[in-house]
Parts: C-alpha cells; structure tokens; sequence
C-alpha cells in the first residue's frame, strides 16, 4: 500500500470514528511506525482536512445539525482539584471545552486541544493527566489561561459563566 492510499485509509477511519482514534492504533493497523501516522496526519491537514490532535488520538470534528455558539473564557486556577473542578463545572452545565489557551512569555500562544465535553471524557483526561504527573499549561503562566468553550445557546453560556465566577475561576475585564 502506498502513502496515498494509507492516508485515504487513515481519512476513512476518522470520519467513521466515534470517539478519538490514537495514533498507534493506527500504526498497528497499516504496520508502520507512530512516526509515519504523524506525518500522514500533517499530510492531510496540508491538504485541508480538520483533523485535531487530542490527548485521546485524532478526531475529524463533524457538523452539527443545530448552530452551536462559540465563545472564549479567561480563567485562573492554582491546583489540580481546581482544574477538574473548573473543568466539570463547564461540562455539567453544558459546555464543551474545545481546548485551553496560554499566553507564554516567550513563546506566545501555547494552545492544545481537549475535546472534552463529558464527565466521561473528563475523566479519561484527568486519568491521563494523573498517570503522566504532567503540568498543566495554566502552571506557565500562574494559572492564568484561557478556553475556547462550545455551547449551544446564550443562555448556557451565561450559566457557566455565572458558576465559575461563584467559584472565582472567572476572571472579567474590568
């Protein structure tokens, strides 16, 4: 099998998916090296595919049948309990959490994706997050990051907002 048609495969296998597709379960499958998918991903997002790397594997977003409102919130949280608990809040009330945001000093924007819009998904990411002893973006900048959230209406946004502001995880302009 050549590239093209592994990157077909590939392409094939994402739109089918239901949940993220990870990277060596795809190099298992074609018998080439996680390296190779990599690339074969790159190849396809040159071409314009929409494929998201995500701590689970590789999602092709696909359309909604209803217009969802998306919208970006700044917020701050100083330790690990608060960062779930920030995150569930989001969740239990409706949001989807595309990805988290940090502005680094030197490096600029530092922006990695989630996808996490469930306790299930919340729970496989923290699971990740703990098994790793990783650092979460927020610890580059004293806490201090952003989300892009998805929600399907105004007035689910303004929920969140309003829990997260009880909680003191918003920060507001002033």
């Amino acid at each position: 099998m050549d590239g093209n048609e592994r990157r077909n495969k590939i392409l094939n296998i994402l739109e089918r998916a239901q949940e993220p597709t990870k990277g060596t379960d795809l190099a298992e499958s074609f018998n080439v090296s996680r390296q190779v998918i990599v690339q074969d991903i790159a190849l396809l997002r040159a071409k314009g595919k929409n494929i998201l790397a995500t701590p689970r594997g590789y999602v092709l977003p696909k359309g909604y049948e209803k217009e969802r409102l998306i919208k970006t919130i700044v917020c701050a949280h100083h330790n690990n309990d608060e960062l779930e608990e920030e995150l569930r809040i989001i969740v239990d009330l409706g949001g989807k959490i595309i990805d988290v945001i940090v502005d680094h000093p030197l490096y600029g924007e530092i922006r990695s994706q989630l996808q996490i819009g469930s306790r299930y998904d919340l729970k496989l990411f923290m699971g990740e997050f703990k098994k790793t002893k990783a650092e979460p973006l927020s610890s580059l900048t004293g806490g201090i990051h952003l989300h892009t959230i998805e929600v399907e209406d105004e007035e689910t946004f303004i929920r969140i907002r309003k829990k997260l502001l009880e909680k003191k995880y918003l920060i507001e302009e002033d």
